[in-house]
């Protein structure tokens, strides 16, 4: 499990949050994952469930670890590698409801094990909705539960076996205060009145399933503001689907196979100078050196590729484009946006919630670039309700959002 949040000083004074029980064998045999199926059928409450990928270090999405803790039955860490999928724990949870900690990074990899949850309660989710000001697991256990939590092990290699014990430990905390931390979250969202608003969210989260494929991913390439040019794009371009390629093969990290830094250079220099690519400083590695060949070759494509083939400057996208470009491509949609903002802002603050938790910033975009004709609250209710928003979300906004869609620019007074 990732912390996105940095904690704060005060952690340092507070109690490192301690095991309860010794540490449990890793679950990697069929006999002891029918142990563990048996033991979770007999606790009792909730599971906290948590899994570890191997972002950064492999292609692929995984899970190479999962940690489950319930009462009556302590924590149980399995390796998935081992199995062709944990059906059987999955029917041994039930509807039991599963406490994860920002979920949408768990769901997708659990799902690829059969694993799925009929009811859940995400902790990030549910501090953010509190509009809490550091919603990462570490935070929120030393703010609310008043324990320090370590964080030392969140990036390392999970697929490397056999794994350390303190890896292992590590591990185990992340699941050893989920049940508590849900407590706490629980009570302080129905003393909010927030508690049936969570519980809407936590319901669309169930069948969370991954982010949408992006139209040109290749454009993520950091450093790609610098390119010269659609021809500079083309190398981006080629470089980044071959490295695709082997590293979906290999099951590696893009980023292990060839450094951004290095598609970029070859983008700048090989467009400019026509430099063959062997000779760039960034092909010097280990890594980058074992398939010369494979970039030579891809740069040979897109410097023959015809000017009809290169890709725009311009990224493509599905939906609006970037809303700083609206003044000037479209007054009346940069207007309805800045009114919509403005409008959202105002009820966020008055629930105290984040704006982005209160509705979706795509969804305001979206409906601030093609509002529906006729402009009527069932209208925009309608869109909201086709692009995913909740019940409450539409509630608390539609009359405000309906309103704003109606802005007009400002007049251009020349004098």
């Amino acid at each position: 499990m990732a912390d996105g949040d940095a904690v704060g000083d005060a952690g340092a004074d507070l109690p490192r949050l301690p095991l309860r029980e010794p540490l449990s064998d890793l679950v990697n045999t069929p006999a002891s994952l029918q142990e563990t199926v048996d033991a979770l059928g007999r606790g009792q409450g909730p599971v906290a469930i948590d899994a570890e990928r191997a972002s950064g270090y492999r292609y692929s999405p995984r899970a190479y670890l999962v940690q489950l803790r319930r009462e009556g039955s302590g924590t149980a860490l399995i390796d998935p590698t081992e199995f062709d999928d944990l059906r059987p724990l999955d029917a041994a949870i039930g509807d039991t409801e599963w406490i994860l900690h920002a979920a949408t990074q768990d769901l997708p990899c659990l799902a690829e094990l059969e694993m799925r949850p009929q009811r859940l309660f995400d902790t990030e989710l549910a501090g953010r909705l509190l509009n809490l000001a550091r919603v990462g697991l570490a935070s929120l256990v030393q703010e609310l539960l008043g324990y320090s939590l370590a964080k030392e092990h969140s990036a390392v290699d999970w697929s490397r076996r056999p794994l350390p014990e303190p890896w292992l430990e590590y591990a185990a905390l992340d699941v050893e205060v989920l049940i508590e931390l849900r407590e706490v979250l629980g009570q302080r969202l129905e003393a909010s009145g927030k508690l049936g608003w969570a519980q809407e969210e936590f319901d669309a989260l169930r069948t969370f399933s991954g982010p949408g494929a992006r139209l040109e991913p290749w454009r993520r390439v950091s450093g790609i503001h610098r390119a010269r040019g659609r021809r500079s794009l083309a190398i981006i371009r080629e470089l980044w689907l071959a490295r695709n390629d082997i590293a979906a093969a290999a099951d590696t990290s893009p980023s292990r196979i060839l450094h951004d830094s290095a598609i970029m250079e070859a983008a700048i220099d090989v467009s400019t100078t026509a430099r063959p690519v062997r000779s760039l400083p960034g092909m010097r590695s280990r890594n980058a050196r074992r398939n010369l060949d494979r970039w030579a070759q891809a740069v040979a494509v897109a410097l023959a590729l015809p000017e009809d083939q290169l890709p725009t400057v311009t990224p493509r996208y599905e939906g609006p484009p970037p809303a700083r470009g609206w003044p000037d491509r479209d007054p009346e949609a940069a207007a309805r946006l800045a009114a919509s903002r403005e409008a959202l802002r105002a009820i966020a603050a008055d629930h105290d919630l984040p704006a982005e938790n209160l509705l979706a910033p795509d969804y305001v975009r979206r409906l601030a670039w093609e509002p529906p004709s006729p402009l009527t609250p069932d209208a925009v209710a309608a869109v909201l309700l086709r692009l995913g928003a909740r019940g409450w979300q539409i509630t608390l906004t539609l009359p405000a959002l309906t309103s704003a869609l109606t802005a007009l620019p400002p007049a251009n007074n020349l004098g």
